[in-house]
């Protein structure tokens, strides 16, 4: 590692945000850090056509373990299991009273879980929405193309860039205040995904999403601009 000289060390910008689907979307309170439990915060956005939402099923993908889902508003949550007891599928569905006869409410699922301890990795939750018309015909909609992460070259599920993505979290490594060292085993090219960090650092490249630190990476003489990482790669980054 190189070790950053004065300017950079003083100049850090700290910021964190999800991206979010417009329609079909998972957060939460907490950046999703691999290997941790999280509280993923479904969202419906809207119904389908004008129908109202009737029932929303999240299949959980492999390596999300531990889950336990909670009744909401909504509806009450049943589950699906493997042979080997590991949880498939979380479905909320509606009290047949409770649909109304035109789409007007926004709603939030919610379940624990424990995220696959693979840092840099996206893991989609592909979800199927059900909807009833006020005439009781029924239209579901697939939140689950799983092409294209956004983040990495990965290939997840194999499908391509669909216009009903499902819902994805991007595994961020979990960290100790200062510098934190990490092999990084995935392709990962949006270094966005370390802008909560001071810079980040590789050989004698760097990154830093703060702009006025970016701007001194770019003028110190033996140092490069950080734009993406290769499988395989170490990594210096400061919290």
């Amino acid at each position: 590692m190189k070790l950053p000289l004065g300017p950079l060390c003083a100049v850090a910008g700290s910021l964190f945000s999800t991206a979010a689907f417009a329609h079909a979307a998972v957060a939460g309170p907490t950046p999703p850090y691999a290997g941790v439990s999280f509280d993923a915060d479904f969202t419906v956005s809207h119904g389908c056509d004008g129908a109202d939402t009737s029932r929303v099923k999240v299949t959980i993908p492999a390596g999300v373990t531990g889950v336990r889902p909670v009744d909401s508003t909504f509806g009450k949550a049943e589950v699906e299991k493997d042979g080997a007891g590991n949880v498939t599928a979380v479905t909320w569905t509606r009290a047949p009273g409770d649909v109304r006869a035109a789409d007007t409410h926004y709603f939030h699922l919610g379940l624990r879980a424990k995220l696959p301890a693979k840092p840099f990795t996206t893991v989609f939750f592909p979800t199927e929405q059900t909807c009833r018309s006020a005439a009781g015909v029924e239209t579901t909609v697939g939140w689950t193309g799983t092409g294209g992460g956004g983040h990495s070259h990965d290939t997840d599920a194999g499908t391509a860039p669909a216009e009903n993505p499902a819902p994805s979290l991007f595994l961020l490594p979990t960290r100790l205040p200062g510098w934190n060292q990490y092999t990084v085993e995935e392709h990962v090219h949006d270094l966005t995904v370390f802008k909560d960090a001071h810079i980040v650092w590789s050989g004698t490249q760097a990154y830093s999403f703060n702009p006025v630190t970016q701007a001194l990476i770019e003028k110190e003489p033996g140092t490069q601009p950080l734009t993406e990482i290769h499988p395989g790669t170490v990594i210096w980054v400061k919290y």
